[in-house]
C-alpha cells in the first residue's frame, strides 16, 4: 500500500481509534443508498470491521468508481465481523416517508447482526431505535469513519444491482445509467411512458 493510501485510511479510521481507546469493541458502521432518487428501494447496510481492517481503497462510495465498488464490496463482506443489509421498497417509502422509511431500515439492520455491537456510527441519522444499543450519528460519516465508508460501499453496491435488474424489466426508462435519480433522461421516460410499479409516486407527482 503506498504511504498517500496509508495515511488517508489512518485519517479515516481516527474516530474508531479514539473510541476503541475508550474501550469499545465491536463498532458498527450503518449508511444507506437511495433516499434521494424517484424509483426504487433505499438500501441501508451495517457493518462492523475488524479493528486493524486497512481495506486499500475504502472510501465514501459516492468518491468510487463502479467497477472498483463491486471489488471493494466483496473485500469487506469477506473481513467483516459482522454485516447485515435492509432493503425498504418504494411502497413503504410512500407510506411512511423517506426518513423514516431509512430509520426503520436501520432497526432491520441492528436486527439482522449476527454480532451485537456495543457502539453504532451512523450516517447524520438521529431519533432511530437502535434496540437500545448506543450510537453517534456523524455528519457526512462516509467521508469521516471508515466503518460507515464501508458500510456506504454495500448500501451503494446493493442497490445498483437492484435497479440493473429493474432495467432489464423496464428497459424504457433507463435505470441502468441512473439508478432511478431524477434525470432529464428520466424524467423524460417518465413524461413519455408513465410510472412503473417501483415508481415512488410520492417523489413523481410533479411529473404525471
Amino acid at each position: 500500500m503506498k504511504e498517500k493510501e496509508l495515511e488517508r485510511l489512518t485519517k479515516l479510521k481516527e474516530i474508531e481509534k479514539d473510541l476503541y481507546q475508550k474501550g469499545f469493541e465491536n463498532i458498527c458502521g450503518i449508511d444507506e443508498a437511495g433516499r434521494g432518487p424517484l424509483a426504487g428501494p433505499v438500501v441501508i447496510a451495517g457493518v462492523i470491521m475488524p479493528q486493524d481492517s486497512m481495506i486499500e481503497g475504502v472510501n465514501d462510495s459516492k468518491k468510487v468508481t463502479e467497477k472498483r465498488r463491486g471489488k471493494l464490496y466483496d473485500l469487506i463482506l469477506d473481513e467483516a465481523i459482522s454485516y447485515s443489509v435492509a432493503i425498504i421498497g418504494q411502497d413503504v417509502i410512500d407510506e411512511m416517508n423517506i426518513l423514516n422509511a431509512t430509520k426503520q431500515g436501520v432497526t432491520e439492520v441492528i436486527d439482522g447482526l449476527d454480532v451485537k455491537p456495543d457502539l453504532i456510527l451512523v450516517d447524520a441519522l438521529e431519533h432511530i431505535n437502535t434496540r437500545g444499543i448506543p450510537y453517534e450519528p456523524i455528519i457526512k460519516g462516509d467521508a469521516k469513519c471508515y466503518n460507515i465508508a464501508a458500510a456506504s460501499i454495500i448500501a451503494k453496491v446493493t442497490r445498483d444491482r437492484i435497479m440493473r435488474e429493474w432495467d432489464e424489466i423496464y428497459p424504457q426508462y433507463g435505470f441502468i445509467n441512473h439508478k432511478g435519480y431524477g434525470t432529464a433522461k428520466h424524467i423524460a421516460a417518465i413524461k413519455e411512458y408513465g410510472l412503473c410499479p417501483i415508481h415512488r409516486r410520492s417523489f413523481t407527482k410533479k411529473f404525471v
